[in-house]
């Protein structure tokens, strides 16, 4: 969909990863001045989201053991047996920014070089679930720091307009000449490439719906030396798994999380950080987000890495 953000005179350069120095002003563009001060950000969303689950209680998952190190589909690579997902109160998916969300996810072809054909339809759902996730308090709270940094128009429906052109519009992934993709579908809905590799796919709701299908066999937790052991009772796992007839051999999912905390997240590292890799501490724990820029127009990819566990008042 061609947005007209494109005619909103606020300043939008985004940094690549190769800026060095502090994170001073630059371009007229104010950044965040520290990782400290996108902590602060970062913990004030956590304790605004009041819809993610509760471990134990709203869902449970199955770790089982670690999955191995190659990256073949077979049962040689299988550290579990059983699904991730043992139970997810599914009520919860009737609130209105996971109903939004969900309808979302049918909408994309797998496969990087498919053009996507986005019907009407799908534009009006995408503005929906927008209109739902702008209300909620996560994203008020990243609208709020986002205006005050020059970074976003304070007109919520230019804001939306922004987010959309981050999110939505398509553009040619690596290897295909026509739009194939879109920061939307790589990171929360995932693709697959040459049909034997998934990429992107960092959302828990898409997995476990995925998963209830058939369509997901998960191969067990990721861990390496300098990783925490994971805990079924946190929020961020690292896993491999395989998805139709491609194999993921590591990936990374914030679990239980609202849609909106998800998008408030990344949204506010895509336009307040020059970095690609930002390191970040909220609640219990330590987490760089991954956050690559497209054509420092469109989210690439994002998604956490957890460096720790941590108490929250260290």
């Amino acid at each position: 969909m061609n947005s007209p953000v494109a005619d909103i005179h606020w300043d939008q350069t985004i940094h690549s990863s190769s800026t060095a120095g502090p994170r001073t002003q630059r371009s007229g563009r104010i950044m965040i001045e520290s990782d400290g001060e996108l902590s602060a950000m970062v913990q004030e969303l956590w304790d605004n989201d009041v819809n993610r689950l509760r471990p134990g209680k709203d869902y449970r998952i199955s770790l089982q053991g670690k999955a191995g190190d190659t990256m073949g589909i077979n049962d040689n690579n299988d550290g579990a047996g059983y699904p991730l997902f043992t139970f997810v109160d599914e009520n919860l998916f009737k609130k209105e920014t996971f109903l939004a969300f969900i309808s979302l996810l049918d909408n994309y072809v797998s496969d990087t070089g498919e053009p996507e054909i986005v019907t009407p339809e799908e534009v009006a759902e995408n503005h929906k679930f927008l209109d739902s996730i702008i209300q909620s308090p996560t994203m008020k709270i990243a609208h709020k720091h986002l205006v005050e940094k020059h970074l976003s128009p304070k007109d919520e429906t230019e804001f939306k307009e922004q987010l959309y052109r981050i999110w939505f519009e398509l553009y040619a992934r690596r290897g295909s000449s026509k739009p194939d993709s879109s920061g939307f579908e790589h990171v929360f809905v995932g693709e697959t490439r040459g049909g034997r590799t998934v990429i992107g796919f960092h959302n828990w709701i898409q997995l476990y719906l995925q998963e209830k299908l058939g369509h997901i066999d998960y191969k067990g937790y990721s861990v390496n030396a300098n990783s925490p052991q994971p805990d079924e009772n946190k929020h961020i796992l690292a896993l491999q798994f395989s998805w139709k007839d491609g194999i993921k051999p590591k990936g990374s999912i914030f679990i239980g999380v609202s849609p909106e905390f998800e998008f408030a997240l990344y949204t506010l590292c895509f336009l307040t950080s020059p970095n690609e890799r930002v390191k970040v501490q909220f609640s219990f724990y330590d987490v760089e987000i991954v956050c690559y820029h497209y054509n420092q127009k469109h989210i690439g990819t994002t998604y956490p890495v957890l460096l720790k566990y941590r108490k929250p008042t260290e």
